[in-house]
């Protein structure tokens, strides 16, 4: 089957956001204890934190819940709280709100968006799709809750292989926005998918001429890699998985050396529960630090304080996107 394309990329559209500015430190006082601070404001407001394994190590340890997509997916359907504050990327919120219309939905920063989502404008994919009548839509959650609502599924990287083998073999499908994981769900399922052409820039920026490197100095390594990395990248591997697999991997590996290939946010769960092993996060191409998210990295523990102090900036979606987005989203639930 070929693969169309799409190579326009757009600016990360925040219509679907109550905007109020932030206040900033410098309009606050700001306790010299956030722990406590933070515990105190998620007590009187019935508050219950979701952060993703990329988040700084502060807001990781303050966390109520500590998981990847799929994980704080579930999370967010179950919660009782009254207020969420999503301490992750704007995708991340907006899938919360889209499973709690009647709460209270925080992002302690509202330029905490996604290359990848940006990846997938939804007036270009509605005429991408419209293409393939006869096919279903499959996203991967890193989408806009416009997207969403142009699916039928959505997927994590925990179980887009899983969802693919549960649809019957003639219906055809379209996967998006990312190619990188469409790849290998191919590769794993034998399934032809229709790809929309998207990818994440921290998964994109993985050297593999490094990671041979690595692989020459600390030859007793295991190399531990995201499906959303290239396939020249994932072919240096021993272990691919979503975030949460990764971690459950180096826990349960007879290794005490690994290569991380992904954000390197998840190193220090990884340290935490395994203090003796060591862990080599993977360089980019360029030496910089391309390897970290600079969206996750927005969030900061001051900011997730503010957020809860003044109750904003809010996550609003269109009651129209919000009931179109979601009957994806349920059925992930459903066949996970």
């Amino acid at each position: 089957m070929v693969r169309i394309t799409i190579n326009q990329k757009t600016e990360t559209s925040m219509v679907f956001a109550t905007v109020t500015p932030q206040p900033t430190s410098t309009t606050n006082n700001i306790p010299d204890n956030l722990f406590t601070a933070i515990e105190e404001l998620k007590q009187e407001l019935n508050a219950v934190i979701l952060a993703h394994y990329y988040q700084e190590p502060d807001i990781q340890d303050i966390a109520d819940y500590l998981g990847d997509s799929l994980g704080l997916s579930q999370q967010a359907a179950s919660t009782d709280a009254d207020v969420i504050l999503f301490a992750g990327v704007h995708f991340m919120a907006e899938t919360a709100k889209i499973l709690n219309p009647h709460k209270l939905v925080l992002l302690p920063d509202l330029n905490a968006g996604c290359s990848l989502a940006d990846s997938c404008p939804a007036e270009q994919f509605a005429k991408f799709k419209a293409q393939y009548p006869q096919h279903i839509v499959i996203s991967y959650i890193n989408c806009t809750a416009e997207i969403k609502a142009l699916s039928d599924i959505i997927c994590t990287s925990s179980n887009a292989v899983n969802i693919v083998n549960q649809i019957p073999p003639e219906q055809g499908i379209i996967f998006a926005p990312d190619k990188n994981l469409g790849r290998y769900v191919m590769e794993q399922t034998g399934r032809d998918l229709v790809l929309w052409d998207g990818s994440c820039i921290v998964h994109e920026t993985f050297s593999e001429r490094k990671i041979v490197e690595l692989k020459m100095q600390h030859p007793q390594a295991e190399v531990l890699a995201h499906p959303e990395c290239e396939t020249p990248v994932l072919r240096h591997a021993d272990y691919i998985g979503s975030t949460t697999a990764l971690l459950k991997y180096s826990q349960h590996s007879h290794n005490s050396q690994f290569i991380i290939v992904t954000e390197p946010g998840i190193i220090h769960q990884m340290q935490k529960e395994t203090p003796d092993n060591l862990f080599i996060p993977a360089p980019s191409i360029n030496n910089c630090a391309c390897n970290e998210c600079p969206y996750m990295r927005l969030n900061t523990l001051e900011k997730v304080y503010l957020a809860l102090k003044h109750r904003t900036p809010e996550i609003n979606i269109p009651e129209d996107i919000r009931v179109k987005a979601l009957k994806p989203i349920q059925k992930m639930l459903a066949m996970s």
